[in-house]
C-alpha cells in the first residue's frame, strides 16, 4: 500500500509515488522514475539481447519491453529508433530493409560479444525488468500507473507555464489534497 504524507511546504507521496512532477515507482526496492526507467546504457543492452534473441523491428522492441514490464513502462520511438541507430553505427546490429518502410534489426558477431562481455550487467536488467513486470502484473496497477503519469503531464504542463499565479497553485494542491484523501478512503 502506498502512503500519503502531508509536509509543511508540500506534499510527499512514497512508496509508489514520488515528490516532484516525475512520477515514481517502486521496483525491487529502488524507487524508480517511470519516464527513466533504464539508467543510462541499459536500454541499449537491453534492445541488442532481444535482438540477440531474434531479428525484431523498433516496434516490436517497444511493445516487447512494455509487455515485460506488464504495462507500466513503453519506451518511446523517439528513444528506441535512436538506440536502433546507435547500435547499428557501433556495428552491433545491422539493419535490413523488410518492406513497407519497416528495417529488421539483426545482432552482429561484435553485439553478441558486447552482450558477453556485459552478461552480469544484462542479466541485472532482465531480472529487475522480470520484477517490475510481475509487481505491476500482479494487481491491477497498469491503469494507476497510466493515471499517475497523466497527472504528472498535467502539472508539467500547467504548472510551469509563465506568469501561473498562486491561486492557481493553490487551487491545484488542494485538488491534489483532495484526491489524496479520496485514496486514502477507499
Amino acid at each position: 500500500m502506498f502512503g500519503y504524507h502531508h509536509h509543511r511546504r508540500g506534499h510527499r507521496f512514497s512508496r509508489g509515488f514520488g515528490e516532484g512532477f516525475g512520477v515514481n515507482f517502486e521496483f525491487g526496492g529502488r524507487a524508480r522514475r517511470a519516464q527513466r526507467f533504464f539508467e543510462h546504457g541499459d536500454l541499449r543492452l537491453v534492445v541488442l539481447k532481444l535482438i540477440a534473441e531474434k531479428p525484431r523491428h523498433g516496434y516490436e522492441l517497444i511493445k516487447d519491453i512494455e509487455d515485460r514490464l506488464g504495462g507500466s513502462y513503453a519506451p518511446s520511438p523517439g528513444v528506441i529508433y535512436p538506440t536502433l541507430t546507435l547500435l547499428e553505427e557501433m556495428g552491433l546490429v545491422s539493419v535490413t530493409d523488410a518492406g513497407g518502410g519497416k528495417k529488421l534489426h539483426t545482432i552482429t558477431p561484435e553485439g553478441t560479444a558486447h552482450l558477453a562481455d556485459n552478461a552480469a550487467t544484462v542479466d541485472a536488467l532482465f531480472r529487475r525488468m522480470d520484477e517490475a513486470g510481475s509487481s505491476a502484473s500482479s494487481g491491477n496497477w497498469p491503469p494507476v500507473l497510466r493515471a499517475m503519469g497523466n497527472v504528472a503531464t498535467a502539472l508539467r504542463m500547467r504548472l510551469t507555464q509563465p506568469g501561473v499565479s498562486a491561486e492557481t497553485v493553490a487551487a491545484v494542491a488542494a485538488i491534489l489534497d483532495e484526491a489524496a484523501v479520496k485514496i486514502e478512503r477507499s
